[in-house]
């Protein structure tokens, strides 16, 4: 949060318009696509692995739905439907061979992205290039804005009040079992916190045009996700698997389908991701530049709060990088500076959070202690 909070005010100084209404606003769009990507990719990490390929999966799937909406006149819903389930199919297959034949996840995911990529340029063609409806319904999937006031404060009236009922719900529960516990005082000065940020960003997108519906999905996708990891076995089983997976093998657990589980997950976000960013310019591109892709969408993971180690990370964190990953772009395109600029500043970012990632799993040695036996 510190980060984010320095790289606005950085921006902001050098470019007043920086946290305008109009630039926050395209700002709370443009994290989707990415943070779709990032958001799958919480999971792989969390168990320890990763996944090089959904940079080029997304570009990919994004071009499958082009080509069969454009080109063989499938509507475009049914296409975007078959283009998840392609990359869904997609991260089970990387998966599978990752559990069942014992491969390095590296090796298999970056031979994968190299596949994908080479698949991009089969689908599209000679052309190389597909442009679909403007006015469509993906098209709309980022161009569309509640306009009405009620609608953004509606959600961050509705985001304030469940983060309240299910942190007291925690509290609860915690003095149940004898833990330590959150006082009512203590939440209800978390919930304040959160209902001045929910609120103040509502204000600012009704400046403007209103709540963004690329970005409601995507909350909503952050929301659900999150609760399957934090609130159900499943996620409690990712995060053991993460912790320790020889531990979680001998303790029963189903460790070859979470392996292949979280693939998919990570498969159907890069779809969905690559969907998304294929609408803000209604085009797919040979051309689109999935190696960026993939190391902004590890650095949202990873500066957001996820370890490249395992067994820790939340589905938000996500949010939190994308937002750094993506202000980053956004003033340096108000600076009129070049995307290689962007390219360096984010791979710094990223190295120093990877750095402190590291250090905070060294093991500690032990203190020595003077004389002798």
């Amino acid at each position: 949060m510190m980060v984010l909070i320095l790289v606005w005010a950085v921006f902001q100084l050098l470019d007043p318009s920086f946290l305008s209404s109009r630039n926050l606003s395209n700002l709370s769009v443009d994290i989707v696509g990415t943070g779709l990507i990032a958001t799958g990719l919480v999971f792989v990490l969390l168990i320890g692995e990763i996944d090089l390929s959904a940079g080029a999966l997304s570009g990919f799937t994004a071009a499958l739905f082009a080509v069969l909406n454009v080109h063989h006149g499938m509507p475009e819903v049914f296409a975007v439907l078959l283009a998840v389930a392609a990359g869904c199919a997609a991260g089970a297959l990387h998966g599978l061979i990752i559990a069942k034949l014992g491969v390095a996840s590296f090796a298999v995911t970056l031979a994968a992205a190299l596949g994908w990529s080479g698949m991009l340029s089969i689908v599209l063609g000679g052309s190389g290039t597909v442009t679909f409806d403007d006015e469509g319904f993906v098209a709309t999937l980022t161009r569309h804005h509640f306009g009405h006031p009620a609608a953004a404060y509606g959600l961050a009236a509705l985001v304030t009040g469940i983060y309240f009922l299910a942190a007291h719900q925690r509290a609860r529960y915690q003095r149940a079992s004898g833990g330590a516990f959150s006082s009512i005082g203590m939440i209800t000065a978390r919930t304040a916190v959160l209902g001045l940020i929910a609120f103040a960003g509502a204000a600012v997108l009704n400046q403007y045009r209103g709540l963004p519906l690329a970005l409601l999905i995507f909350l909503f996708i952050v929301a659900g996700l999150d609760y399957g990891l934090r609130r159900t076995s499943y996620g409690r089983t990712v995060h053991a698997q993460g912790g320790n997976a020889e531990a979680a093998r001998r303790a029963g657990l189903r460790v070859v389908m979470v392996q292949i589980s979280v693939f998919m997950v990570s498969g159907t976000m890069a779809a969905l991701g690559g969907v998304f960013l294929a609408s803000r310019t209604s085009t797919v591109g040979a051309g689109s530049p999935t190696l960026v892709l993939l190391v902004n969408a590890v650095a949202a993971a990873v500066i957001g709060g996820t370890s490249l180690f395992g067994g820790r990370g939340r589905t938000w964190s996500a949010l939190l990088g994308i937002l750094v990953i993506q202000s980053v772009a956004s003033g340096m395109a108000l600076l009129g500076l070049r995307g290689a600029i962007q390219i360096t500043i984010t791979a710094g970012i990223l190295m120093v959070a990877v750095i402190i990632d590291s250090l905070s799993h060294r093991p500690r040695l032990p203190l020595q202690t003077g004389g002798r036996a």
